[in-house]
């Protein structure tokens, strides 16, 4: 609702004898009006009863009540005023972000509004003539803003008030009957809402697009959390090895050194047993040199005659000429040592490599679940979806698309068509099986070929012992070496690689590997726990979590 001050000019709230605002007014009877105290300080000093403005006479002292609606309106406008009054003397300046008065010469308080005929902006006190001058109320006012020279025409000096779709410029009236004649015009508010319609379009877009990204931020987070544990198992799994390789290297080296030490303790003995042997011979030769010389200095003939035939030969000893010790080679012994250890070795990083490698992979871990939709009707499944076997029962189900109608397959409900992914599945207590990833348009109705060319990566066990793969089509199935039968398989896939490998969980080696590989759709876990004959291989196949304290 518009104030007192902003319909009514200052004059009718004026009292004509004391030329200020009205304080407790009345009304004549003939429609002027005055301050109580005035009118009756007048009537009293004159003594006649008559009105100032129009000299009209009362007979009787009219008796008088307060206007309650002037009274209000005056009061309303005092206090206007003496805001007004307050404010110019005193006015608030305007913050560095609002438009501030152009008028005011020296404190420029905020403005209220802009003249778009005037093209200057006003405060509060200098835009009342706006609101009272009937000329000027016909100028436009808008809320303040900033250089207003930008919202007129250079050419025309006329407000931008349309807007040219042909070009995409603003203009005013005078450009659609000039440079813009035969151009689409429409006003500024029909082009500011259709604009802010395509703002809100970008707008969409563009929190689709920061969506994106933080979706993409989210798979770099993951693939550096993945890449972290990876490394952390890295250096579990090579601390580890290293340990293992050194406590070889050193078990290695001590059977080495016994080795030697044992072949020198040898050759220890044999010359101690030499020498035990010579210095014998030597007492017997230093006894028989007593008795040479003894016989020698005897001055007897006959005693030297009698026992010179018996101690003239020297006493009976061995040919040392021959006789050597032997002194062991070590060179071949070493060389054997360490053609030995570097086999041991190689065995072992063999074997730690591929423990390495399987432990990185089941950090890949996905959760499958058999998808009954899929399950051949002679295939029998876990509540959980995490178990499948063979049955004798053919079950009445629909012969849906997805159903494997001939063979007694199930695929996993849960499809892949990027990144990497593993699981593993038991196997134990099984004559046959087979188990791998398909692509999801294979042959769902007919009995297939194992073999990428169909669509099929995977490894099969038949007759209990004979684990086997198929490459293609062109070549003959590829016959899998098996140290101990496998109780526990890992699958893996690494789609943008395309790559699919399987593992051995339980010896923690590699079993095969589909490499070069090129997928163009989506993958789905494959599972066939085979038919039962002759009673076995009635054990299930189990989806089974990883256990990463192996």
């Amino acid at each position: 609702m518009a104030s007192a001050s902003s319909l009514l000019s200052e004059e009718q709230f004026l009292c004509s004898i004391c030329l200020d605002v009205f304080t407790d007014p009345i009304s004549t009877p003939c429609g002027h009006n005055y301050c109580n105290t005035c009118i009756t300080h007048y009537w009293n000093t004159s003594g006649v009863c008559q009105c100032p403005l129009c000299n009209k006479t009362f007979c009787n002292r009219p008796e008088f009540s307060v206007n309650k609606v002037l009274s209000e309106m005056a009061d309303q406008f005092r206090k206007s005023k003496q805001q007004r009054q307050t404010s110019s003397t005193n006015p608030e300046p305007a913050e560095p972000d609002e438009v501030s008065c152009d008028v005011c010469t020296e404190t420029k308080p905020k403005a209220l509004k802009s003249c778009l005929v005037c093209l200057t902006s006003y405060c509060d006190t200098h835009l009342e003539p706006h609101l009272r001058l009937a000329g000027l109320k016909r100028h436009k006012l808008i809320d303040p803003v900033k250089n207003l020279e930008d919202i007129l025409c250079k050419k025309h000096d006329r407000p931008l008030e349309l807007f040219c779709k042909t070009d995409l410029v603003c203009v005013c009236q005078f450009c659609t009957e000039s440079d813009h004649k035969l151009h689409q015009i429409v006003s500024v508010k029909e082009a500011y809402e259709g604009k802010k319609a395509e703002l809100g379009k970008t707008e969409a877009e563009v929190q689709q697009m920061i969506q994106e990204r933080q979706v993409k931020i989210q798979e770099f987070r993951r693939s550096v959390e993945l890449s972290r544990k990876d490394a952390d198992t890295v250096i579990a799994v090579s601390v580890q090895d290293f340990t293992a390789l050194i406590s070889c290297i050193e078990i290695s080296q001590a059977e080495l050194i016994d080795v030697i030490e044992e072949k020198q303790k040898t050759t220890d003995k044999q010359a101690e047993g030499f020498i035990k042997e010579l210095q014998q011979e030597i007492t017997e030769l230093n006894m028989r040199s007593s008795e040479l010389k003894q016989l020698s200095h005897t001055e007897d003939h006959l005693h030297l005659l009698q026992n010179f035939t018996s101690i003239n030969s020297p006493p009976p000893t061995k040919d040392w000429t021959k006789v050597n010790v032997h002194q062991s080679s070590y060179a071949g012994t070493v060389k054997t040592a360490v053609a030995q250890l570097e086999k041991t070795l190689s065995q072992e990083m063999e074997k730690n490599l591929h423990d390495a490698e399987l432990r990185r992979i089941q950090l890949c871990e996905v959760d499958v679940t058999l998808d009954p939709d899929t399950a051949n009707p002679y295939l029998i499944l876990s509540e959980d979806g995490k178990q499948v076997s063979h049955g004798d029962v053919w079950k009445n189900l629909p012969n849906n698309p997805e159903r494997f109608s001939t063979c007694v397959d199930v695929l996993g409900k849960q499809s892949f068509s990027s990144g990497r992914f593993y699981h593993e599945v038991q196997v134990g207590g099984k004559t046959a099986w087979t188990l791998g990833v398909v692509k999801e348009s294979i042959n769902r109705k007919g009995v297939n070929t194992l073999s990428p060319n169909n669509g099929f990566w995977t490894i099969w066990l038949r007759n209990g012992n004979k684990y086997e793969a198929n490459a293609s089509l062109e070549s003959p199935p590829v016959f899998l070496p098996v140290r101990e039968k496998v109780q526990k398989v890992g699958v893996f896939v690494d789609y943008e690689e395309g790559l699919v490998s399987f593992y051995d969980v339980v010896a923690r080696d590699h079993l095969y590997s589909y490499t070069g590989c090129t997928f163009t759709e989506k993958l789905y876990p494959y599972f066939s726990p085979d038919v039962i004959k002759n009673g076995k291989n009635s054990a299930p196949l189990i989806i089974s979590p990883v256990n990463h304290t192996d």
